[in-house]
């Protein structure tokens, strides 16, 4: 493995607290005094403080990392505490940044944390990203991981990154000085819409417990130097069968970013080149606003109210329809299974399809108009935003 370079970690001082507090990596002799001192030294950027940040957060601050830089510009959302460990309930409604801050610095008051409250983007990656010995990504969007894999290979500073989805998980490092990077993984990304993001899908909640943990892991193998870090590995957990996999990733020599024969030798623009949305414009913000036909909720009630006759349309999976479900709506049939089911909805009647917060709506708005009907729209913000603004005894998930 590649040495990673911390700035004079024997210029840092431990105290009679610290040693006490770190005992038990001291007398680990692939640790002991000198390995602490890397720790301390080290400056380590997370990119989110979600379900991968929450563990990652606290288990880096536990080991004293001693520079610990945070990015996210989200608030606490009670949706997040199922899996969002680092927040509580005392915290809802605070951004991140300051919820995780306090909680690391209670645990390890000794370290220094830098927080960015702003969104990642291609105009301040590389400044936010240059001091640090390495960058973590818990992010859950393609935009953004392709954005924090660049910027690393620009910089030439490891990335260890990590993904989780219902129950499974991925965790590699993709150290640009000696392995390959997201993009001879993923070349290109996904088509929109093709999968669903944890919002849209669901995710077990302990599972990013395992995944955040193990990219701790790998982050404390880099700055001692010690181990074999995943470069030019991928490991699997399949949470459901309780199994790790692991597949050998190569370095694409054609790959666009850095050595040999660069194509991109910037920071471009990821949301364009994915398709989609790299950050929330809001709680109920869809990935396809202003790409298919849409109305309002407000719109959608009003239509209700003056007895116009329309199908309403219900896309979410049967299990979702058992949480919430708008009384008035006329079809219910899952996203999957759309095609199956075109000859129910007659090509005569306007259609409002609706989710839960807008992104599969808008594919079988699209799907609908490829098909040939023309009086189809999607319901901007789902049945969430039709229960916090039209019928605020539904629950919203």
């Amino acid at each position: 493995m590649s040495i990673l370079e911390i700035a004079d970690p024997q210029a840092v001082e431990l105290s009679n607290e610290e040693i006490s507090r770190y005992s038990r990596h001291l007398i680990m002799p692939e640790v002991g005094m000198a390995g602490q001192r890397k720790l301390k030294a080290a400056k380590v950027l997370a990119v989110g403080t979600g379900g991968l940040g929450s563990p990652l957060l606290m288990y880096l601050a536990a080991a004293g990392i001693g520079t610990i830089g945070i990015v996210d510009y989200d608030v606490v959302d009670e949706s997040n505490l199922q899996r969002q460990v680092i927040h509580g309930t005392s915290t809802v409604g605070q951004p991140k940044i300051e919820s995780a801050k306090r909680r690391i610095l209670d645990l390890n008051p000794n370290i220094d944390v830098v927080t960015y409250n702003v969104p990642l983007t291609s105009e301040n990656a590389l400044e936010l990203f240059e001091p640090y010995d390495i960058i973590v990504d818990g992010t859950d969007n393609f935009p953004t991981r392709y954005l924090v894999n660049d910027a690393c290979v620009l910089l030439n500073k490891p990335n260890v990154y990590g993904s989780i989805f219902r129950f499974e998980g991925q965790v590699a490092v993709f150290d640009p000085r000696t392995g390959p990077s997201y993009r001879c993984m993923f070349p290109e990304p996904p088509p929109p819409g093709l999968v669903p993001s944890c919002a849209e899908g669901g995710v077990l909640g302990v599972l990013p417990g395992v995944i955040g943990t193990l990219q701790a892991i790998e982050v404390v193998k880099l700055v001692l130097g010690i181990g074999e870090p995943l470069v030019g590995r991928m490991l699997l957990f399949d949470a459901l069968d309780m199994e790790f996999r692991e597949i050998k990733l190569r370095r694409n020599p054609n790959w666009p970013v850095g050595e040999p024969h660069p194509t991109v030798t910037e920071l471009i623009d990821y949301e364009d080149f994915c398709g989609m949305p790299g950050h929330d414009r809001s709680a109920f913000a869809s990935d396809n606003e202003g790409v298919v036909p849409a109305v309002t909720v407000t719109q959608v009630k009003e239509k209700l109210d003056s007895g116009e006759d329309f199908i309403l349309l219900d896309v979410r999976d049967p299990h979702e329809w058992e949480i919430s479900d708008i009384s008035a709506a006329t079809h219910h049939i899952p996203k999957g299974k759309i095609l199956e089911h075109l000859g129910e909805l007659a090509q005569t009647r306007d259609i409002i399809v609706y989710c839960k917060s807008g992104g599969r709506s808008a594919d079988v708005t699209r799907t609908l108009l490829d098909h040939g009907y023309t009086r189809v729209h999607n319901m901007l913000g789902g049945i969430n935003k039709w229960a916090t603004t039209i019928e605020p005894d539904l629950p919203t998930y």
